[in-house]
């Protein structure tokens, strides 16, 4: 892998490539990422289309997702409030760039990746 130096001289902390890398690190945050792909959704549309995340991890996952500029949160004034979440430009840039590289890679290598986790 290659890095700009006009982005890091050397792998710091504050490395905008930490700071893309740092994206991943939360195990759902890609997977509801994948899941508003398609378009706007509720909540409850949201754990439909995930499956097996709680309540508490998906608020936790969608407030750091929103706080990253990935995400937005749109209320809309009805009784009761309708709550949809949706990508941003720039998490819409993620799921279309990166995300579906590392699907395709995965797609393509996922056997041989599990089968060397399973020989060590």
């Amino acid at each position: 892998m290659e890095v700009s130096d006009d982005h890091c001289e050397e792998l710091v902390a504050d490395c905008r490539l930490r700071a893309a890398t740092d994206l991943f690190a939360h195990t759902w945050d890609p997977v509801v990422i994948a899941a508003l792909g398609p378009g706007p959704r509720r909540r409850h549309e949201l754990r439909a289309a995930i499956g097996g995340i709680s309540d508490k991890v998906l608020t936790e996952a969608l407030r750091r997702l929103a706080r990253h500029g990935l995400i937005v949160r749109h209320i809309y004034a009805e009784a009761p409030p309708r709550v949809e979440y949706a990508l941003t430009r720039l998490g819409q840039s993620l799921a279309d760039g990166p995300m579906r590289a590392l699907g395709r890679w995965i797609t393509e290598y996922g056997d041989e990746l599990l089968d060397a986790q399973e020989r060590s």
